[in-house]
C-alpha cells in the first residue's frame, strides 16, 4: 500500500512538471518572431529595391543629341563618313546611331571617322546628308568610381562630386559632435549629481526632436552670416557645407552625449574607487579608467552618429548647396548625396529615365557607406567590449 502512494506521488510529481500547454505564450512568441521576420524582409526589399533602380542605371543606354549631322551622303557599305564640324567631339570606340543604324568609330583622321558599320545586330544602309547624330551614353563603374563631375543629363556619372560634399559635411559633423558629446556625457556620468543629470538630460535630448528643416534654417540664417563675419563675406559664400556641417554636429551632439553617458554609466564603481583609493583625481579617473573601460561603447556611439550625419537631408539640401561641385574648400557650396536626391526627386524628371535611376544608385552608394560604418562599429565593440563579473 505505501509503495503504491510513493508510486501515485511520483507520477504526481512527473505530470506537474510536464510542459505545460500556454497558447497566450505561444502567440507572443509567434507575433515576436513575425515582427523579426517582417524587419528581415523589409530590410531585403529596401536592399532589392535600390539595387534593381541602381542596375538600370549601370545598363540602360540612353542616346544623346550632340548637335553634328552627317556631311555628306552615304550608302550601306561605306565605312569612312564626314561629320559637321559643330557639336561635341567624338572619341574612339563611341557609338553613334544614324537613323536606325548603330556605327561604332574606329579612327578619327583628317579625312573623316573611320568606322565599323551595323554593330549591335542593326543593319547597315544608305543615309542621306544633314541628317542628326546620336551618341551612345552609358555608365560605367570606371567612371562612375573615378571621376569627380556628376551631371547625368549632359552624360557626366562622377559620384565624388557628391560623395566629396559628403564627406566634408560629415567631418565637420564629427569635429563639432564627438568632443561636445563626449565632455557632456563625462560631466553627466562623473560630475555631475542625480538631480543634475535627471534635469540636464532630457533639456539635452530636447535637440532630437527639433526638426531637421528648423536647423536647416537655423545654419542658412545664423551659422552662415556668423561665418562670414568671423572669416569675410568674400571667403565664405551664403551657401556652404562648413555651416551645414556645424548643424549637422549639433543635430546629432545628444546621440552621442546619451549613448556615451549610458557606456560611461555602465563601467562597475569598482573600477572608480579603485582609482581613488590609488590617489587619482576625478579628471584622471574619467580620463584615464572610466573612459578607457567604456570605449567599445563610445566608439559605437560615435560611429552612429557619423551614420546618422551622412544621411542627414534638410539641414544639406537647405544651407550647402544646390549644384554639384567638388571642391575641398567648406566656405563653397557644394551639393551632398542625400542633397542631390532631395532636389532631383522634387523636379520633374521622368519615371524609369536616366536621372530617375541614377537617385537609386546614390542611394545604393550611401546604403553601401552606412553598412561599412556599421561593420567597422560591430568589429570596434567586439574588440574592445569589457566584461565584468
Amino acid at each position: 500500500m505505501e509503495n503504491t502512494m510513493e508510486y501515485e506521488d511520483s507520477q504526481a510529481i512527473q505530470a506537474s512538471l510536464r510542459k505545460k500547454s500556454r497558447p497566450v505564450e505561444t502567440m507572443i512568441q509567434a507575433f515576436l518572431f513575425l515582427c523579426g521576420a517582417l524587419s528581415i524582409l523589409t530590410t531585403l526589399g529596401i536592399i532589392y529595391s535600390l539595387g534593381s533602380e541602381a542596375m538600370l542605371f549601370f545598363t540602360r543606354v540612353q542616346w544623346e543629341e550632340i548637335n553634328k549631322t552627317l556631311a555628306a551622303e552615304i550608302d550601306a557599305d561605306q565605312t569612312l563618313i564626314m561629320l559637321s564640324q559643330s557639336g561635341k567631339s567624338l572619341y574612339e570606340d563611341d557609338i553613334i546611331r544614324l537613323q536606325d543604324e548603330y556605327i561604332r568609330v574606329l579612327a578619327i583622321g583628317e579625312d573623316g571617322l573611320t568606322v565599323e558599320r551595323g554593330v549591335q545586330n542593326t543593319i547597315p544602309a544608305a543615309h542621306p546628308a544633314d541628317i542628326d547624330v546620336f551618341l551612345e551614353v552609358k555608365v560605367t563603374l570606371r567612371e562612375f568610381f573615378l571621376q569627380k563631375d556628376w551631371n547625368p543629363q549632359i552624360g557626366k556619372f562622377g559620384i565624388w562630386a557628391l560623395v566629396n560634399a559628403t564627406l566634408m559635411t560629415s567631418l565637420f559633423a564629427t569635429l563639432v559632435a564627438i568632443p561636445l558629446g563626449l565632455s557632456t556625457a563625462i560631466y553627466l556620468s562623473e560630475y555631475a549629481s542625480t538631480k543634475v543629470r535627471n534635469t540636464l538630460k532630457p533639456i539635452l535630448e530636447i535637440l532630437a526632436g527639433i526638426p531637421t528643416v528648423v536647423f536647416g534654417y537655423f545654419a542658412l540664417t545664423f551659422m552662415t552670416p556668423v561665418l562670414r563675419l568671423v572669416f569675410g563675406r568674400n571667403i565664405v559664400e551664403i551657401y556652404n557645407t562648413a555651416s551645414a556641417g556645424i548643424v549637422i554636429g549639433i543635430l546629432v551632439l545628444p546621440l552621442v552625449a546619451s549613448m556615451s553617458e549610458d557606456a560611461l554609466s555602465a563601467v562597475p564603481r569598482s573600477l572608480r574607487e579603485a582609482a581613488y583609493s590609488l590617489g587619482a583625481t576625478k579628471l584622471e579617473t574619467a580620463l584615464k579608467v572610466v573612459v578607457p573601460a567604456a570605449f567599445s561603447g563610445i566608439m559605437a556611439a560615435f560611429i552612429v552618429a557619423i551614420s546618422r550625419a551622412i544621411g542627414e537631408t534638410m539641414i544639406v539640401a537647405i544651407a550647402a548647396g544646390a549644384g554639384p561641385a567638388f571642391t575641398f574648400n567648406p566656405f563653397k557650396s557644394a551639393e551632398t548625396m542625400t542633397g542631390h536626391i532631395v532636389r532631383i526627386s522634387g523636379g520633374d524628371i521622368s519615371y524609369d529615365s536616366l536621372d530617375y535611376n541614377s537617385l537609386f544608385a546614390i542611394g545604393l552608394m550611401l546604403f553601401f557607406i552606412t553598412l561599412t560604418l556599421n561593420i567597422i562599429s560591430q568589429v570596434i565593440v567586439k574588440r574592445f567590449r569589457e566584461v565584468y563579473e
